[in-house]
């Protein structure tokens, strides 16, 4: 069984996401479901997108992740992928994007918060981590393999979007390229470019399609 969940805010593109790495699931022949959890707000609120995928045969029952399951965490934002943490798993991977969105309560405030000591105190929590797991010698992760590390990837999004000459809108997309790029999951980019033009309106495939070339 595989978990991903894609936190970000309304307007990111997270439910979209998830119905890309649903439908790249569901080409390879194995079990998904997803769910969301979304804010009072419609643009602005926090949104996570849960995807479960049998990718060894299994049965999935439940569409929610739970707590300390993740294999995966796709932050669309660094404050919202930070509010995910408790669903990673031990030997879990963040991937985040390091462009801010301010809340209404930074902006009414006149105090936005920086995301630079939101990713750092992320960093330290999976370093602090890493380091009990190698010295608990533990061995074996939840499926039975050698465990991974957990670790954070942090995409400069902005830069990538600037190099790509592409909208934010495009954000979502980028975010699941860098993250299945890494190998942590059994879905890959190419799974993601042949879901693309499954779900995507085709005037907008060829740009999500350049979004993917990272």
């Amino acid at each position: 069984m595989t978990n991903i969940l894609i936190a970000g805010v309304g307007g990111q593109g997270t439910v979209l996401a998830a119905k890309l790495l649903a439908t790249a699931a569901t080409n390879k022949g194995w079990q998904v479901r997803t769910a969301e959890t979304i804010g009072m707000a419609q643009r602005g609120g926090s949104v996570v997108s849960h995807v479960r995928m049998g990718d060894a045969g299994e049965e999935v029952l439940a569409p929610l992740i739970t707590h300390g399951t993740a294999d995966m965490i796709i932050g669309f934002e660094p404050g919202e992928a930070a509010r995910a943490l408790p669903y990673l798993a031990r030997d879990g991977m963040v991937v985040t994007a390091t462009t801010t969105v301010q809340p209404v309560t930074s902006a009414l405030s006149g105090q936005p918060y920086d995301a630079q000591e939101i990713l750092n105190a992320m960093q330290t929590l999976l370093y602090n981590e890493a380091v009990r797991m190698r010295t608990s010698g533990r061995r074996r992760s939840r499926n039975g393999a050698a465990p991974h590390e957990p670790e954070l990837v942090c995409v400069n999004d902005a830069a990538v979007l600037r190099r790509l000459g592409a909208s934010r809108r495009m954000l979502n997309t980028v975010m699941l390229a860098a993250a299945l790029s890494k190998g942590r999951v059994p879905l890959t980019v190419e799974d993601l470019r042949e879901a693309i033009p499954q779900v995507i309106k085709p005037q907008h495939v060829p740009a999500n399609l350049r979004a993917t070339e990272l």
